[in-house]
């Protein structure tokens, strides 16, 4: 029998979603500590909902849990940055090259792409370009596949947020977000897949230099996966 995963409590949905929004705009900031009395008082709620929202967050990676220490939020260092980042730079062009080629509808990737530039600031901006990238790879017919990424998406926002605080880069992210829908939209999936790997590779080069490795396999290309004849997926350069 298929069990049928417990939903969350909206208590705990409210508080968690609260500190996640506050979390990912910079108003909690990486290493602040998260103290459950405190943040019951401000949500006017008891310490439970609280302490599982903060099991929750822990679990999707945006604070850590301490017996010492207790709660904080995580803090982005050049190592963490590149976890996240690596594992958008193996799935997330190949998502978005499995959309175009399904010949999907983009039209949440345009509204996305439009409320970013409509941003009033960096928080509207960070929400309508995390909607943007998974609008780009949620229709790609593999749900696994868009889970997967789902699970870093709000530690990709995170290192984003960081990033942005020191070094605004928004402007220059929102052309290449153009660029990658406009050969989206043309139904060019290898050239679009291409420009969003160069799009994520850049913005972790920028915002965490390291030794020129970026991501990039030897001859600057990005591996595929193509049909095979008997209609599996084989890898290709």
């Amino acid at each position: 029998m298929t069990s049928v995963p417990t939903p969350i409590p909206s208590r705990t949905q409210f508080v968690l979603d609260a500190i996640k929004h506050r979390i990912l705009t910079g108003r909690l900031t990486p290493g602040q500590p998260l103290v459950e009395t405190e943040l019951a008082a401000q949500f006017g709620v008891s310490k439970t909902p609280v302490r599982e929202a903060l099991k929750t967050l822990a679990g999707t990676g945006l604070v850590v849990m301490s017996q010492y220490k207790g709660v904080t939020v995580r803090r982005v260092d050049a190592d963490m940055a590149r976890e996240v980042y690596d594992v958008r730079l193996l799935l997330e062009p190949e998502a978005l090259r499995r959309t175009v080629w399904r010949g999907a509808a983009l039209d949440a990737a345009q509204g996305a792409l439009g409320r970013a530039d409509r941003a009033a600031d960096t928080a509207e901006r960070s929400l309508a370009n995390r909607e943007f990238h998974r609008a780009l790879y949620l229709p790609c017919g593999n749900p696994l596949l868009g889970r997967m990424l789902d699970e870093v998406r709000d530690q990709a926002a995170l290192v984003s947020a960081v990033a942005w605080a020191a070094d605004p880069s928004w402007e220059r992210e929102a052309e290449e977000h153009r660029d990658i829908l406009r050969l989206a939209l043309g139904g060019d999936a290898e050239g679009a897949a291409g420009a969003l790997h160069a799009h994520i590779a850049s913005f972790v080069r920028r915002a965490f230099p390291q030794d020129g490795t970026d991501g990039v396999p030897p001859g600057g290309r990005t591996p595929s996966l193509g049909r095979a004849a008997d209609g599996t997926w084989e890898g290709r350069e």
